[in-house]
């Protein structure tokens, strides 16, 4: 299978281009294979390239050679962007792959507020949104759409993870510091809904910029509100220095606990056990989760200067290797509308999440894992981070079907109370 990947972020000025440079990994004449050209949409130079990044189009080409491995009969290429985490940035570039570089889907795309641009833009194109990177369940609720799948994890999975974790616990008063876009908004929300349900109180919140400079101010309010939990409703770099910040300010010191509401395996390799112990969160991936995912991230670092992937880029794998399979049992790439419904129709089943569907609001459903950091002294190596403390059925950790308020659900599923 032709597998020719596009590596190029996008060029110096506002509106990136998709690809400036190419690099041919097989030269084979395509023939009759199926073409499909897919662009990998994320941070690379900000506060979420580690997340996502250049890591996220090592996994999509490891997806694509592993759909040649299992005989997939497509002529593949890869092109990669930089969105800036602006959504005029995402939405632009998005409309030109569609529109002039032939890109059918897009994948990965963190930032909430670029990933929903991006959202529209491909349902009015017609094509494939599969977003591994972005928080906000908006995009399988209010503004769901056919022609997206939102593969990973959502603001209410986090909520239901981490935040009923730590009500549980008896953190029954939350301050929030958020990020001021789409996803600190969407998980504050749908933190603040869970709290509320289990009989607990938000006591304030702050919104910083994003992406944020200097936390002290506002952990010096969550600090004076003496709520039992402040709650980091932010991201990737953001999150980093919050809870860096939080150390030096000795939060913890003083009887308040910390919870990041969402966090990656790379943000806890920046921090170190050192900093980060004791932390919960929740994700849906972990490299060291099985032999499985042991295996696919052993393959990842080798790829990828001995880094480990995180849930955005395991997700990107995962999802382009379903699509692939869509893609080929319909033979064309062409109509996005029907290769999401393949998608949904097809069960899903790759290494890294296992066993699981895409629901008809295109919720990916698989398994979330309650983690807590390690302290260093129960660290056997620099990516051994986490243990784990529970695992949250797929049914359990994302909302309810009929709860979202998806306009493309059809009026059965609201009758009935689906899940």
């Amino acid at each position: 299978m032709l597998a020719r990947l596009l590596l190029a972020a996008a060029l110096a000025g506002p509106l990136p281009a998709g690809a400036a440079d190419a690099q041919t990994a097989d030269a084979r004449p395509a023939g009759t294979r199926v073409p499909v050209r897919i662009g990998v949409l994320n941070d690379r130079s900000g506060v979420y390239a580690d997340i996502s990044g250049e890591g996220s189009v090592v996994a999509a080409r490891m997806a694509v050679e592993d759909a040649r491995a299992a005989g997939r009969d497509l002529a593949v290429e890869i092109l990669a962007g930089d969105h800036q985490n602006k959504p005029e940035v995402g939405a632009s570039l998005a409309r030109q792959w569609f529109d002039r570089d032939g890109v059918d889907a897009v994948f990965d795309v963190p930032t909430s507020s670029v990933a929903l641009a991006v959202n529209q833009v491909t349902r009015e194109r017609n094509k494939v949104f599969v977003d591994s990177g972005a928080g906000t369940a908006d995009l399988t609720g209010a503004q769901c759409s056919p022609n997206t799948v939102h593969w990973t994890f959502d603001t209410v999975a986090l909520a239901n993870g981490t935040g009923g974790a730590m009500v549980k616990r008896g953190g029954d008063t939350w301050f929030f510091v958020t990020a001021d876009y789409a996803f600190g908004e969407a998980v504050q929300r749908d933190t603040t809904a869970l709290i509320v349900r289990r009989g607990g109180r938000v006591l304030g919140a702050v919104k910083t910029p994003f992406p944020a400079s200097d936390f002290a101010p506002s952990l010096r309010q969550a600090q004076a509100s003496g709520a039992k939990v402040i709650g980091l409703a932010n991201a990737g770099g953001d999150t980093i220095s919050a809870v860096r910040e939080a150390a030096r300010l000795r939060v913890t010191e003083g009887g308040q606990a910390l919870a990041g509401l969402l966090i990656f395996s790379s943000d806890i390799h920046a921090l170190t056990p050192r900093v980060a112990q004791g932390l919960v969160l929740t994700e849906p991936f972990y490299w060291d989760l099985n032999d499985a995912t042991r295996g696919f991230s052993e393959r990842f670092a080798r790829l990828f200067g001995g880094k480990k992937p995180t849930a955005a880029q395991a997700g990107v794998y995962a999802g382009v290797l379903h699509y692939l399979r869509a893609v080929e049992a319909l033979k064309s790439a062409k109509d996005g509308g029907q290769v999401v419904a393949k998608m949904k129709e097809l069960p899903t089943d790759d290494p890294l999440f296992g066993k699981g569907t895409i629901r008809a609001d295109g919720r990916k459903i698989h398994d979330m894992y309650l983690f807590e950091v390690k302290k260093p002294s129960e660290s056997k190596g620099e990516w051994d981070l986490y243990r784990t403390l529970a695992t949250i059925p797929g049914s359990d950790a994302f909302r309810p079907l009929n709860q979202g308020g998806c306009p493309i659900l059809g009026r059965a599923v609201e009758v009935n109370g689906a899940k």
